[in-house]
């Protein structure tokens, strides 16, 4: 099965050696996004939660450019430092998605890229 480059300029660039996102069939696999400004590629300034919405920003860019939207994303990993920072994410991601939410993940690290606190990855199968 062919496998096809998802790029968008309004997502970050990658900053490394992966793409932004996999399209294989109906599956697209998104590469882990950290609250990075597109424009700038530097990070958000402010408290966790702004962190959070721009790396659902930059997902919800980056499933756009595939042709799809986040309510097509069926497993999310999330990413954090802190693991306090948990209830942020919940409270952040009810503005993202309704229900019925995907599977997720969330997952204590010691270090994320460029000191980010927070990165999350997504898979999403879209429609025939």
């Amino acid at each position: 099965m062919a496998k096809s480059i998802i790029k968008t300029d309004q997502a970050p660039e990658a900053i490394g050696t992966y793409s932004q996102a996999v399209r294989v069939g109906s599956t697209v696999y998104l590469s882990g996004q950290i609250p990075l400004i597109p424009e700038t590629m530097e990070l958000v300034s402010g408290d966790i939660e702004a962190e959070i919405r721009r790396v659902f920003d930059n997902l919800r860019a980056v499933a756009h450019a595939a042709n799809g939207t986040l309510a097509d994303v069926v497993k999310l990993n999330v990413f954090l430092t802190d693991l306090a920072h948990f209830s942020s994410v919940n409270q952040v991601m009810a503005g993202y998605f309704e229900e019925p939410y995907p599977a997720r993940a969330a997952i204590g690290v010691a270090a994320l890229p460029k000191g980010a606190r927070v990165e999350m990855d997504a898979i999403m199968v879209l429609g025939d």
